[in-house]
């Protein structure tokens, strides 16, 4: 079953009477607002690439018996399932968190509670192919934007203060700034261009 941006929109609307904590919700928007730009830009299909955004951290408002980089991307992904969409709605749930289709390369540090996730298998196979450019976008627009949008370094400083350094941190960022360099060069101009509005917020 297809899922409009429109439909995606009001899905995760519908959670903040249910949930005291919201910033997901408004992180989503601004995620998905971000990626429709860039798909505008490249000349891809807007709507679908919104809808992705919007999703991508439904599984945030659910309360997951186990804590972990995992559980709010299983939760997510089962919500979707459940749910009745297509496969890859509920995909970018998983792929969201994990650049470079690496289940290594994530913000967080790994913990033992993620390796003892009975779905921890599941996800290293289902993200190892190579993303879709709707996907990318997703991974890096997850990487531009709290509930505003920044620079990726300003949002590397927010992810480090929040999430601390450790033995992946380095590999993270530099796939970051990676996949920004490959949306660069598809758009044959700095992709900031498209936001006046981080100048705003620096």
């Amino acid at each position: 079953m297809k899922l409009t941006s429109h439909q995606a929109l009001e899905m995760i609307d519908a959670f903040r009477s249910e949930r005291e904590n919201t910033y997901w919700i408004d992180h989503s928007v601004c995620v998905g607002n971000a990626a429709g730009k860039i798909a505008k830009a490249l000349s891809l299909d807007v709507d679908y690439v919104k809808t992705l955004g919007y999703i991508h951290d439904i599984g945030r408002s659910f309360k997951s018996e186990m804590d972990g980089v995992l559980s709010h991307a299983i939760d997510g992904y089962e919500y979707i399932k459940s749910l009745g969409y297509r496969e890859e709605y509920a995909g970018i749930c998983l792929k969201h968190s994990f650049l470079n289709h690496d289940i290594n390369c994530l913000a967080n540090d790994r913990d033992e509670t993620d390796k003892n996730n009975p779905n921890y298998e599941f996800v290293k196979q289902y993200i190892q192919d190579e993303y879709s450019i709707y996907e990318k976008i997703i991974n890096l627009c997850d990487l531009m934007c709290t509930t505003k949008v920044l620079t990726i370094d300003k949002r590397m400083i927010d992810l480090l203060l929040r999430h601390g350094v450790y033995a992946k941190t380095q590999y993270h960022i530099k796939q970051t700034c990676k996949l920004k360099k490959y949306f660069d060069q598809l758009l044959g101009f700095n992709l900031y261009d498209l936001f006046p509005e981080i100048k705003e917020n620096l």
